[in-house]
């Protein structure tokens, strides 16, 4: 399988040290062409809301794809000791909510595009995670073709879901009716995990990356929690982002809930299909997660160059390298760091090939 071959390259042989996989990030940093395509979608949008999109061409060349790499996340990879991150296009500009399932179709198509030629200039350093054409009140077999081109075509290992495409209005039913089973089928076919992440809130109740996105990925476990998915599916697995939302600082209620309503135990339940990433910007934060979900279920993450770009003022430190936190976590051995930075999410995204 040559990913995987190309990942085990890339092993630090004198520190002794596996792997480093960062499963969650995006393509904040992509060349202004692609934002002028969009611009001009949204422009034609305007004179026509059912307007038929046509593909057509963003002329950005390799270059202008390695400059804007160069100087965000692979000086970034090189300074915090990452080895490979799971990239994928840019979350809040995913904008399922804007125009209509053709506006979706060719925006998604000229986003991991983008992706996959990233994946071809740095293979040692990006994997690609698909980005979904999912529009309101339309299937989506359009977002099943796009996930099998992206793995079969592309050699992609996962994609991002979201569980309101309406952008904040939540019109699409729960994750656990029918109206989603063949985008599950599929994922299972293709043994490919979800990353439940909605895009930009435009509501104004929501902060995009404030409280949608928090909200989003709380919703989306209770959501999972009341459905029958784990039974009817087995081996699906899905990662919720952002350590969680709110479910590790709340596990009782959860369990509490899950009781009360008849439900199976959350580790029966769900805790073989349902992982956490690392994006939580603060040590005592990162300690809870440890503390409170298990540690098969934890993947290492930091989101870098998005929602929290800034320096710490208490630390000195980007909030957004969370190495630092499970490297400085007093209670894990290093045998479970690895499990935490490598293992666990070789086990989720099987493509990359199982140590």
């Amino acid at each position: 399988m040559l990913f995987e071959t190309r990942i085990y390259n890339l092993r630090n042989i004198d520190t002794g040290i596996g792997m480093i996989i960062d499963c969650h990030g995006h393509y904040t940093t992509a060349p202004p062409e692609l934002g002028h395509y969009r611009e001009q979608q949204k422009a034609e949008l305007e004179s026509d809301p059912d307007h038929a999109a046509i593909k057509g061409v963003i002329d950005i060349s390799d270059d202008q794809i390695c400059e804007s790499l160069e100087g965000a996340q692979l000086k970034l990879q090189r300074e915090r000791g990452t080895d490979m991150t799971i990239f994928s296009p840019r979350a809040s500009w995913m904008g399922h909510h804007i125009g209509n399932e053709s506006t979706s179709k060719y925006w998604t198509e000229h986003c991991n595009e983008l992706i996959y030629r990233i994946t071809q200039l740095y293979p040692e350093n990006f994997i690609g995670v698909a980005q979904l054409p999912q529009s309101p009140d339309a299937g989506l077999e359009t977002s099943i073709a796009e996930l099998e081109r992206c793995v079969s075509e592309f050699g992609f290992v996962g994609c991002n879901l979201s569980p309101d495409p309406s952008g904040g209005y939540w019109t699409s039913p729960p994750l656990g009716d029918r109206y989603w089973y063949p985008m599950y089928e599929k994922m299972v076919e293709l043994d490919v995990p979800a990353m439940i992440h909605v895009s930009a809130a435009c509501n104004p109740a929501f902060h995009t990356t404030g409280s949608h996105y928090l909200g989003a990925d709380t919703t989306a476990f209770m959501q999972l929690m009341t459905s029958d998915i784990t039974r009817d599916f087995p081996t699906i697995k899905f990662v919720i982002p952002h350590g969680g939302g709110a479910v590790p600082y709340h596990w009782g209620r959860f369990r509490g809930l899950a009781d009360m309503m008849g439900r199976p135990p959350l580790d029966e339940l769900l805790m073989d299909n349902v992982y956490f990433d690392t994006c939580v910007y603060h040590q005592a934060g990162i300690d809870l997660l440890l503390d409170v979900i298990p540690l098969k279920n934890i993947l290492f993450a930091s989101e870098m160059v998005g929602a929290v770009r800034g320096v710490d003022p208490e630390t000195g430190h980007y909030f957004d390298d969370t190495r630092r936190y499970i490297d400085n976590n007093k209670i894990l051995s290093d045998e479970n760091r690895q499990a935490i930075f490598e293992h666990n999410t070789r086990r989720v995204y099987s493509r990359l090939g199982v140590d």
